[in-house]
């Protein structure tokens, strides 16, 4: 089994896509460090050998910020724009979508499940 950055590779999927499961790498980035270490895309992971395993560790640890490191700087980030009252740290707080997309519709994965707010009732 390898483990990168605190994260298993999948075993039976190529080198090339089980490095993307790495928070922080994606297949751009994958295909850039394969070339530099001269290792197959088409190699699956299990079939790594351990001088391919310490090399790829070497790279990822040394030029890319990862994981843990990651998200801490993003959430460090999201925290900043909202202390400082940004429209997006106020979007942030209050759970809307960020960039600029529509709330009257298709907002639900920001705004979360759809709560259903009774009808006023007509006065006789």
């Amino acid at each position: 089994m390898v483990r990168i950055s605190g994260v298993d590779l999948p075993r039976n999927k190529r080198i090339e896509i089980g490095l993307t499961y790495i928070f922080g790498i994606g297949l751009t980035s994958s295909k850039q460090i394969l070339a530099s270490t001269n290792i197959s895309p088409d190699t699956i992971c299990m079939n790594l050998t351990d001088d391919e395993i310490n090399v790829l560790r070497t790279i990822i640890d040394e030029q890319y910020q990862t994981e843990g490191d990651l998200r801490r700087v993003y959430s460090l980030n999201i925290k900043r724009l909202t202390e400082i009252g940004s429209a997006q740290g106020r979007r942030h707080r209050v759970g809307l979508p960020v960039r600029g997309q529509r709330t009257r519709t298709n907002a639900r994965t920001r705004k979360g499940k759809i709560k259903t707010v009774a009808a006023k009732k007509k006065a006789r």
